[in-house]
């Protein structure tokens, strides 16, 4: 296998419990903080926007990274804004939801998914997960419909694309509207289109650990609709998504704006009537978004490496008893975010056997994500064990990730391989064994088991 991009070292974003025995071995294959790989390209961006850009904040970098993201997606509209749980924020605020309505939404994701609706006076129902992928079941969500559903809120689970033909059908056989996370999906296509093209919002994340990266943090919201667009245009720029109405007024002797006079905004010409958003700052900025224009064109490059990494994985996995590989369906292309696998109970190895394994030979692992629903915030909202049994059966005794980033070199893939073969095959680790070729020097960091972010 040959790798396409260099090594980057990085540490995970967050620690969890130390694995194995408590003098762990040097990290040989980690589970980077960093998803994607920068070079002099990045750079040079970066360098180009500072020291000859116009401005550093909503100027042309941020206006090419938009229309570049919405051509690759075949969406109207872009719109940039400071990370992925704001692009969730910002696109569950344009549902317009009101008391007593109900969403739909997946278990099985990381926290910001479903977060902004803690915040609002609604009904959220958990739909149970397809065991083949872990995406959200649209048979459970055709039950779980009722005449108070607003909208289906899914994700694209670790780049697996959920089956968006049927919760299109359903969303339209009952007049919902739909929005996708596809923070782990950028590079993932189902039909020939893009993860993102066929909801009626699509969010995204640059977030350190994924797919592409805008300098550690950023997002993206994509749709169609021109009435959004002119609504989010105001609200990331610190102004009041609201109604008005012609009102003239003066203060004072003031009849009207001083030349030079900053932000009076509508207030000598209108009042408002509904106040349905603050507004806030989440503008990108532009060395952020020149680094998102070029990470966005070495997005084949960098999807390949995952999926060149995800092809060794599943040589290794197929066929042994007591192992499930999620299967990619005809005609899609899975992106790989998250390389993930099932342990089945009964056979010759069980998972905390796996995960042990893996931590003596220095691999790291991270297990994402625990089942939304069990959350104590969500508790308080009267979600309850049992109420997603597949995705509580997986979390709990089968779900498995491991290390699939562009920034493994080839050394670390076969050291990843090797180690899974000694597990599952019975043939003990050789502990304190060297790095394989093409690995980075080991460090000190444990082997870790953990929700993590991203």
């Amino acid at each position: 296998m040959s790798r396409t991009t260099p090594p980057v070292t990085a540490e995970p974003p967050e620690r969890s419990r130390a694995a194995g025995p408590s003098a762990a071995p040097a990290v040989k294959v980690p589970y980077p903080g960093i998803g994607s790989v920068f070079g002099s390209r990045e750079c040079e961006a970066v360098r180009e926007t500072v020291l000859f850009g116009r401005t550093l904040s909503a100027g042309e970098r941020r206006a090419e990274f938009e229309s570049r993201f919405a051509e690759h997606l075949g969406r109207r509209h872009a719109f940039s804004v400071t990370s992925g749980t704001v692009a969730l924020e910002f696109a569950l605020h344009l549902l317009d939801l009101r008391p007593g309505d109900e969403v739909i939404a997946t278990p099985q994701t990381y926290l910001a998914t479903v977060q902004p609706l803690l915040g609002k006076d609604v009904t959220v129902r958990f739909a149970d997960v397809l065991p083949e992928s872990l995406n959200i079941d649209p048979r459970r969500v055709e039950e779980l419909v009722n005449d108070r559903t607003r909208a289906i809120v899914l994700v694209h689970y670790g780049g697996h694309p959920a089956d968006m033909a049927a919760l299109r059908r359903i969303a339209e056989r009952h007049g919902l509207l739909i929005v996708e996370d596809c923070a782990h999906a950028l590079g993932t296509t189902d039909a020939g289109r893009p993860a993102g093209a066929r909801g009626d919002l699509a969010c995204f994340s640059f977030h350190s650990s994924k797919n592409i990266s805008t300098l550690g943090e950023g997002g993206m919201v994509a749709f169609d609709r021109d009435a959004w667009a002119e609504r989010l245009s105001r609200i990331r720029a610190n102004e009041p998504d609201a109604d008005h109405v012609p009102a003239p007024h003066a203060f004072g002797d003031s009849a009207g704006p001083a030349a030079g006079a900053l932000y009076p905004g509508l207030a000598y010409t209108h009042d408002c009537v509904t106040l349905r958003h603050p507004g806030t700052n989440a503008t990108l900025s532009e060395p952020a978004a020149a680094v998102g224009t070029v990470q966005l064109e070495r997005l084949p490059e960098l999807v390949g490496r995952r999926r060149s990494i995800a092809a060794r994985l599943t040589e290794v996995l197929d066929g042994v008893e007591g192992i499930r590989v999620p299967r990619v369906p005809d005609g899609a292309e899975h992106s790989y975010h998250l390389f993930t696998f099932f342990v089945e109970p009964g056979g010759p190895v069980s998972r905390q056997e796996l995960l042990d394994q893996l931590a003596a030979d220095g691999v790291q692992t991270y297990l994402r994500y625990f089942p939304l629903h069990l959350l104590p915030e969500w508790r308080l909202r009267g979600h309850r064990y049992g109420e997603c049994p597949t995705a509580e059966r997986l979390w709990f005794e089968q779900h498995m990730n491991l290390p699939c980033h562009p920034s493994l070199s080839d050394g670390q893939v076969d050291c990843l391989a090797a180690s899974l073969e000694r597990a599952l095959h019975g043939r003990p680790a050789m502990r304190g064994s060297p790095v394989l070729r093409g690995s980075p020097a080991p460090s000190s960091t444990p082997a870790l088991h953990g929700t993590g972010a991203g």
